[in-house]
């Protein structure tokens, strides 16, 4: 499992990711899920995934062996990100349908070769776009009121982007509520972990990135966060209203 997510606000496109991979307790390493596809001043274009390691890594080499082949389509020759989305659901259906077959080596009860998709970005000449690719090839953009999109392990990170994040949000402040989303996911789940990778795209820079930052799980930004949140959490715990209220008007 993994987690990713992605953030759309007037000051550009956030992007976060884990680097955890498990093929079970024994057999835990990092592998990057946040993929860049840059021409400076004509498209920037950041790609995370989420799911079978595997059918990810397909996706990310075809991707990579049709731009070294010039192939008649390519992410450098797309005239809209969404058009990107499109092609990165076709390649991602038609890897995972190699393993889903019942002839397939490895296939049988319980395997799962679905992968999922993040990306975002923007092409000269339009605005910059967000998209959540399925395993089932379609997509979906982030809504204008909730603008942020997450893949993988999304429920324990969900949270503090519905009560922070909105269009207008600073950049900075979306980026440090982004961290806190993924520190809050691997408290919770193990098979969620550092370094954690975080990116910001500035609308219509055109350039690969303004910030990019690497956490690995004992950075000093790292654990100062950490600290900082768990002990505001407590604070604000304490001074919730205590249940003698309740209990005042039973009486």
């Amino acid at each position: 499992m993994t987690y990713c997510l992605a953030i759309a606000v007037e000051d550009g496109l956030i992007f976060c990711s884990d680097s955890r991979t498990n093929a079970g307790p024994d057999r835990v390493s990092t592998y990057s899920k946040m993929h860049r596809f840059s021409v400076a001043y004509d498209r920037s274009l950041i790609l995370l995934s989420a799911g079978n390691l595997a059918t990810s890594q397909a996706v990310i080499t075809q991707i990579q062996r049709d731009l070294e082949e010039d192939a008649k389509f390519n992410i450098l020759k797309a005239r809209y990100v969404a058009d990107v989305a499109d092609y990165v659901g076709e390649i991602n259906v038609r890897e995972q349908a190699k393993y889903t077959a019942s002839s397939a080596p490895g296939a049988g009860p319980g395997f799962n070769a679905t992968a999922s998709f993040i990306i975002g970005g923007q092409i000269k000449g339009h605005s910059q776009e967000l998209y959540l690719v399925y395993p089932e090839g379609n997509h979906i953009t982030a809504s204008e009121i909730y603008p942020y999109l997450q893949i993988g392990e999304t429920k324990y990170g969900k949270p503090i982007l519905d009560r922070i994040i909105r269009p207008d949000t600073p950049y900075e402040t979306a980026m440090r509520c982004a961290v806190v989303s993924m520190d809050s996911t691997i408290r919770s789940n193990a098979t969620v972990g550092p370094p954690l990778e975080c990116l910001f795209y500035r609308n219509n820079s055109l350039k690969p990135h303004e910030r990019y930052f690497n956490l690995p799980e004992h950075h000093p930004y790292l654990a100062k966060l950490r600290q900082s949140w768990d002990e505001g959490l407590r604070d604000a715990f304490d001074k919730l209203p205590g249940f003698n209220e309740v209990f005042a008007d039973d009486e």
